[in-house]
């Protein structure tokens, strides 16, 4: 059985990047953004106004990406400040993705400047996987003006982190073999997915690095940090077994997702709009008259970086309440603290309506969500969909007012 072989292919200050060479090639400035203390923000005159991307040079000056307009411009007084400019990141996004798929039928978009590439197999092709990366890399760089880092592993996790070892536009291994070597001495929290209050506990605990994490019994860390802990010990053993997924996951099943207006950072804020999304999908289930088995959430954060996590349920459903539950599991074990820019629940295994079958470990409860789901759907019928609401969105009202859900997956 041939072995994977896995890239993950990440645009170095995509937004900067795409900003500079925008600029050189098509309105002919001299000065290259990516050479002077230079960066991508929001509006200054909004205090909300963040640093979506900044250059080495600003970098130098402590200027970090996240953090306030304000706070940028303290540390580094001569910072030049290009606005956004969506339209053009979704462009350049375009062609780099083009470039991708020429070279793999699997491809998949992580984010607007990240991709997986499946490449097994494709060594006939286009040489064995350092000599390939570094045509992709040189390709694009050539042609679209931009440089990438190429991460290969023979997994999604181990690839990702290759990725972002030094940059810019390098190509790095990370094989099974290797992780000893290149992943183990470093901080533990190099370790994707391993937010700073996930530090601050290892850390009580005396783990400090990956390779301590990777030795410490697996029982000790679930009994300390639940589900996360096995998750993080897989990753610091280099374990992965998700594959590369060529359609986007919000494009099958029932799903709903929705951009938010300003950065959310508390959890409760969070899982209120997961509970909007939720009553979403469920009464679209129940009027189609199928349920799921699988429940996914997606977070994209004020970076748009994207991760998402899904899990089985015990049995397929309907219910608004025992999706709304997944997704607060689902989204527990995801979320690292980082300002939230999108949610979204996405659903699979789709099943025709059937009877539910009794289980030892159900309560009933689930017979009064019924009930309740059905009364509500007839209401809003009737009535129209604001003749009901949750005291929960009544409490969270501005919240509310700074999203709006859009329907995935019909």
């Amino acid at each position: 059985m041939q072995e994977r072989v896995i890239f993950h292919i990440d645009v170095n200050s995509a937004f900067l990047s795409w900003e500079s060479v925008y600029r050189l090639q098509e309105l002919h400035e001299e000065v290259d953004l990516r050479e002077i203390p230079a960066a991508i923000g929001g509006d200054e005159k909004k205090r909300r106004g963040i640093i979506l991307a900044k250059s080495i040079a600003a970098k130098r000056f402590g200027v970090r990406t996240g953090e306030s307009i304000l706070e940028a411009r303290r540390k580094c007084p001569q910072l030049y400040l290009a606005p956004a400019n969506y339209e053009l990141y979704k462009k350049n996004s375009l062609a780099f993705m083009k470039i991708l798929r020429e070279y793999s039928p699997d491809v998949e978009q992580y984010s607007i400047d990240e991709a997986f590439m499946d490449m097994t197999g494709m060594q006939t092709l286009f040489g064995e996987p350092v000599h390939c990366a570094h045509t992709i890399k040189d390709r694009i760089h050539k042609e679209l003006g931009f440089t990438v880092n190429v991460g290969i592993s023979r997994n999604k996790y181990l690839a990702k982190m290759a990725s972002d070892f030094e940059k810019p536009d390098k190509v790095h291994t990370l094989f099974p073999e290797e992780i000893k070597e290149k992943m183990w001495p470093l901080p533990v929290g190099e370790l994707l997915f391993v937010g700073r209050s996930t530090v601050a506990k290892l850390e009580s605990m005396g783990i400090r690095t990956i390779g301590e994490l990777a030795r410490t019994d697996l029982g000790i860390l679930k009994t300390a940090l639940k589900k996360q802990g096995e998750s993080i010990w897989n990753f610091a053993n280099g374990i992965d077994f998700s594959l590369v997924q060529t359609e986007p996951e919000m494009n099958k099943g029932y799903g709903n997702s929705t951009t938010i207006s300003f950065d959310v950072t508390d959890g409760e804020a969070a899982k209120t709009v997961l509970l909007a999304l939720a009553e979403s999908v469920g009464a679209r289930l129940r009027k189609d008259e199928v349920k799921i088995q699988v429940v996914s959430v997606a977070i994209k954060d004020n970076q748009l970086k994207r991760m998402s996590h899904q899990k089985v349920l015990p049995a397929a459903t309907d219910i608004t309440n025992e999706i709304y539950q997944a997704a607060c599991e689902l989204f527990d074990e995801l979320w690292d603290g980082r300002p939230i820019r999108l949610l979204g629940i996405q659903t699979s295994h789709t099943k025709e309506e059937e009877t539910r079958q009794l289980s030892l470990f159900d309560d009933g409860g689930y017979e009064k969500w019924e009930q309740m789901d059905q009364a509500v759907d007839e209401i809003r019928r009737k009535f129209g969909r604001d003749a009901v609401k949750r005291a929960a969105f009544l409490k969270e009202d501005s919240i509310n007012k700074g999203f709006s859900i859009r329907h995935r997956g019909d």
